[in-house]
């Protein structure tokens, strides 16, 4: 062992370590300069431990008086309690400190290399999210997202523990597969072997691990890569992991009941959280119409109603139109918002959900008089039912939008959660709050406008309902799904269904989708093979390991909690990807670029 190498790390010490000659490796958090004395705050990983360099030791407190942030140090001295008044309760070493009686500056950083502080200090203002992913390996250093990467780690080694001890095989499928066009587009990689050929990687492992209960593998698991050419946002990124698992000859209630256990097994080991199961039911249609979202938020009210009826007298055209059309007139109450929601802050509402949504926003205030402001002259002839309906009390804002079909539900929904979070901030941030639901009965499919085709809500291999299957070709949008989401906080976190397992059914699946035999043989037809082999009844699940660990961390930001993640423009910033190659590389290729 060399003489600058460690014996404890910079977050072991004790008290009971007092009187010990030790030696830490780490960097330089913050130096205190005084004349005789130079204290250095040592971090690692680990944690941080104080020592103290003293005039006494002449050569040591001459190379500690240069030290500067971010040095690379071994420093060897006795463990030695702090004064009472000097104790840091707020870090683990914070009852001992060491006297060094040597130092070695194991590497010196250049200072114009040190782009933005590490330190996190109370009140420090981050530097630009773009300048710290170009030099993420310094965003790293901070102790917050080094946090999260450790409650990522943990998530994942119980994960591992969980599965194992019931069963479940972790199998590794392949990243380079075959293009099955089907939702968000494929990453290629073309073959120099085959040229004019290419591989997709995989935006899920869903067809192999479906082959996999077709070959026997009836309890699988992976913590799998998956890659999507897909627009990002805060939650999205190009590559991510997701937990992907698969269970033969089971029903949904038995996928469900093993991921409420895992669930309840990750909050309370990784958090020491409680979550009571079994986790509450909701159907597709019901989250629909009471939030306007298949991804509920349930930390809060501001439901929506239904007012068709109390308004379908009304002489208002826009009200009059919904009702007589067929369509719905529906309501959201912001419960004592009348002094928060100015006229201004009414209007800009309205003039987002028109931009957003198409749809337009109408609002009135009710008072002890009755309604105010906003389209208050067209709901007072109805002001009776609908402060039964509603459930009015003086100072409530009431929200009203109408029409046909499921855009205008959508459009409340997104508004239910921008008063929430942005407008009347009825979220404490400070507050750890998990409201978890599962969200079934989704349809099965999707009229497409713009392809002027039905398409599939989840994946065209999720099973339709058994007393559905009689609507397959008659009335597809009839046609409910054995389909699932598990939802978090208005996350979805993960998703999954019960698999067609017999060849008749997928295929006539494909065919409702627009894929003709001979295209379904082409993209799929070694599913259609193995499900004519002896497939077991199967189903299963994804869970999105980036969005558990984002939501366990309490941050919004997806790249937290990925160690060296994309920006919003699919680029990594720090090495440059993507990047032009050399020619002689197109060449072995056997393609040219545009």
């Amino acid at each position: 062992m060399a003489e600058w190498q460690r014996t404890h790390t910079c977050g072991e010490l004790r008290v009971e370590h007092v009187g010990q000659t030790v030696t830490l490796n780490g960097w330089v958090h913050i130096t205190r300069n005084y004349p005789d004395q130079v204290f250095v705050d040592v971090r690692d990983r680990y944690g941080l431990t104080q020592v103290v360099f003293t005039a006494d030791e002449v050569d040591t407190f001459q190379t500690a008086n240069g030290l500067g942030r971010e040095c690379v140090i071994s420093v060897t001295g006795v463990v030695r309690e702090r004064l009472p008044n000097a104790a840091r309760p707020d870090i683990a070493t914070g009852k001992i400190e060491i006297k060094a009686t040597a130092v070695r500056v194991l590497n010196e950083p250049v200072l114009e290399n040190l782009k933005f502080p590490v330190t996190e200090f109370p009140n420090e203002k981050l530097a630009n999210e773009e300048l710290r992913l170009e030099y993420r390996y310094l965003d790293l250093r901070r102790r917050s997202l080094q946090n999260i990467l450790i409650l990522r780690h943990k998530v994942c080694q119980v994960i591992r523990t969980f599965l194992d001890t019931r069963g479940f095989l972790e199998v590794e499928t392949p990243l380079l597969g075959k293009s099955t066009p089907e939702g968000a587009r494929d990453y290629l990689v073309p073959s120099r072997i085959h040229h004019g050929e290419f591989f997709a990687l995989p935006q899920s492992p869903q067809l192999y691990k479906q082959l996999l209960m077709v070959s026997g593998f009836d309890r699988y698991f992976q913590i799998a890569r998956c890659l999507r050419d897909e627009d990002l946002r805060a939650d999205r990124q190009p590559e991510f992991t997701q937990l992907d698992v698969e269970m033969s000859f089971v029903e949904m209630d038995d996928v469900l009941g093993v991921m409420e256990q895992l669930t309840a097994d990750i909050f309370k080991t990784c958090l020491g959280v409680e979550i009571s199961t079994p986790i509450p039911r909701m159907k597709y249609a019901d989250a629909m119409a009471k939030y306007g979202s298949d991804k509920p938020d349930l930390r809060y009210g501001l439901e929506i109603v239904d007012v068709t009826a109390a308004l379908a007298g009304s002489e208002f055209a826009d009200f009059k139109a919904a009702a007589e059309g067929g369509g719905k007139v529906i309501a959201i109450t912001a419960k004592g918002a009348a002094a928060t929601l100015t006229r201004k802050m009414l209007d800009e509402l309205a003039k987002k959900q028109e931009q957003d949504f198409k749809t337009k926003l109408f609002y009135a205030k009710f008072e002890a008089a009755g309604f105010s402001t906003g389209v208050a002259k067209f709901l007072t002839p109805a002001q009776d039912h609908l402060k039964g309906v509603l459930g009015l009390e003086p100072n409530d804002v009431v929200f009203l939008a109408a029409g046909v079909g499921d855009r205008v539900f959508e459009a409340m929904g997104s508004l239910r959660v921008q008063l929430a979070q942005e407008v009347l901030k009825l979220i404490d941030p400070k507050k750890s709050e998990y409201k978890f639901a599962w969200v079934v009965d989704f349809p099965m499919f999707g009229w497409d406008d713009e392809e002027k085709r039905w398409a599939a809500m989840h994946h065209p291999f999720t099973s339709p309902r058994d007393e559905d299957l009689q609507y397959l070709e008659s009335d597809p949008g009839k046609v409910r799904a054995k389909a699932y989401d598990l939802v978090l906080n208005g996350y979805e976190v993960g998703g999954g269904s019960i698999r067609i397992h017999r060849q008749d059914v997928q295929s006539r699946v494909f065919k409702m989708l627009g894929m003709e035999a001979d295209d379904a043989k082409a993209r799929f037809g070694f599913l259609l093979d193995a499900l004519q082999s002896g497939a077991p009844p199967h189903g299963g699940i994804a869970l999105g390991l980036d969005r558990w660990v984002m939501l366990l961390a309490g941050t919004t930001n997806i790249r937290d909690v990925i160690a060296f993640p994309k920006n919003q423009r699919a680029r990594d910033l720090m090495t440059g990807a993507p990047a032009p190659v050399e020619a002689r590389q197109i060449k072995d290729l056997g393609i040219k670029l545009n």
